[in-house]
């Protein structure tokens, strides 16, 4: 029973994670207008976007909490999980490549066959689309699974903070602010997006105490990382008058306070209620293919002028990502449904 709960959190979370980052890029769609835009809208897209930033870290905490316990043959590892990725990625992506090659025939500019394989070339390398920088990225730490696996599975809990307090140390050294601090101690090994994975295993095991000590903490977490990204994006801009995201990347500390006190808080928590359930599941199960589809669907949104302020920006952010997710979730359903190859590529 114990098992089940916490496939429930992880899901709870999943679901979060998958409706953050389309609140991510339909919020953040404000950037471009820098200097020439409103207080209030700067102020929308900003919340808005600050509270959907810990989806990328909540997304590979889930992954360590469900694959470093477990022990895994390389190959069988490989096969059950990276093939599992790629398969989805991989027709998502020809999808995204037609997009490309479809648009630039729509505006007059017909392409050669070279071109359209240097396009392909170009863009299975760097990825099909702004979003799937996330896939090349769990890939590399997917290959790194079955030998850090072995390592988190034979280690101490002090073994496991040693790692992380050094790990938390790379976030604030990297940060522009702190740069000139920074020594020439090459700490490559304990930095990157690999101390997500270990956090996400390490809080699902660790006992904090009671219930309310460990909600005490994480909501602290959780409120000084949301409160560091909002006015600090705001200070930075103040004082700037441009778009800087120092405060909005994963690997930034505020973002690792944010999404490690969410963590925390959903911890062994459940939702009672039918339809929440069931909405709950059906987003859960498709959630990669909306990750994967979501980005098409929102330009697709956009050229019929639905976006983020199509209307006034605190509805038309929601309403936008409720449209999005709602056409991305049924499309990956329905192509889920095709007959032999609908739940290999669907995501």
């Amino acid at each position: 029973m114990q098992q089940e709960n916490k496939t429930f959190w992880f899901d709870n979370l999943r679901v979060i994670a998958t409706i953050g980052v389309i609140f991510i890029h339909v919020s953040s769609d404000y950037v471009p207008n820098g200097g020439s835009i409103s207080a209030y809208n700067f102020w929308v897209g900003n919340i808005f976007d600050s509270l959907s930033r810990l989806s990328v870290p909540i997304f590979v905490m889930l992954s360590g909490a469900l694959l470093l316990p477990k022990e895994y043959g390389i190959r069988v590892f490989l096969r059950k999980r990276l093939v599992r990725l790629l398969i989805p990625f991989l027709f998502w992506s020809l999808i995204y490549f037609g997009n490309t090659i479809y648009n630039e025939f729509d505006t007059g500019h017909t392409m050669s066959f070279v071109e359209i394989a240097q396009t392909i070339f170009v863009q299975l390398r760097d990825g099909s689309s702004l979003h799937l920088w996330y896939v090349y990225m769990i890939i590399g730490l997917y290959l790194f699974v079955p030998i850090i696996g072995k390592w988190v599975r034979n280690s101490t809990e002090k073994e496991m903070r040693y790692f992380l307090i050094i790990w938390v140390c790379t976030l604030f050294l990297n940060q522009p602010y702190l740069l000139k601090f920074k020594p020439t101690i090459d700490l490559t090994y304990f930095s990157g997006y690999l101390g997500f994975l270990i956090l996400g295993h390490y809080l699902t095991i660790q006992s904090f105490g009671s219930r309310r000590r460990t909600n005490l903490v994480a909501s602290t977490m959780l409120f000084i990382g949301l409160l560091t990204t909002i006015f600090g994006t705001f200070l930075v801009h103040f004082y700037t008058n441009q778009y800087v995201s120092t405060f909005y990347e994963p690997l930034s500390p505020n973002i690792m306070l944010f999404a490690a006190g969410l963590f925390l808080l959903n911890k062994n928590k459940d939702i009672r209620q039918p339809i929440f359930v069931n909405i709950r599941n059906f987003i859960c199960k498709y959630s990669y293919g909306i990750f994967l589809i979501h980005v098409l669907i929102l330009f697709k949104l956009f050229d019929f002028g639905l976006g983020w302020n199509f209307i006034n920006p605190i509805l038309g952010i929601p309403v936008t990502v409720f449209v999005c997710l709602t056409i991305s979730a049924g499309i990956v359903f329905l192509v889920n449904k095709i007959p032999y190859l609908g739940k290999y590529i669907s995501g």
